[in-house]
């Protein structure tokens, strides 16, 4: 399973223009690779480690914990990046399973 993570805020236009482009990328991903990314949406007012980490660059974009993106997030990029890494987790899970 891929985890993308969206760290943002209420009340933050970027934030609400980030998980549009996610649902939208995530909805044009062939139906297999779509069921291999877990999003999750994450508050910098609900957790302090994140406000100190990230409070000047939201919304922040992870892919399996990793940076990806910060402020502006890319269509193209993110669509490239969940393919990568949902093509890298099916063979990590096809070696697992010999």
């Amino acid at each position: 399973m891929t985890t993308l993570t969206l760290i943002g805020k209420p009340d933050c236009h970027l934030c609400d223009v980030a998980s549009e482009i996610i649902d939208t990328v995530v909805a044009e991903l062939p139906d297999a690779a779509a069921e291999r990314i877990e999003i999750v949406e994450a508050s910098i007012h609900d957790d302090p480690a994140l406000f100190d980490l990230w409070w000047e660059k939201i919304p922040v974009v992870l892919i399996d914990g990793e940076l990806h993106a910060h402020w502006r997030l890319s269509a193209d990029r993110l669509r490239d990046a969940l393919e990568d890494a949902v093509r890298a987790d099916a063979l990590t899970d096809t070696k697992e399973s010999r």
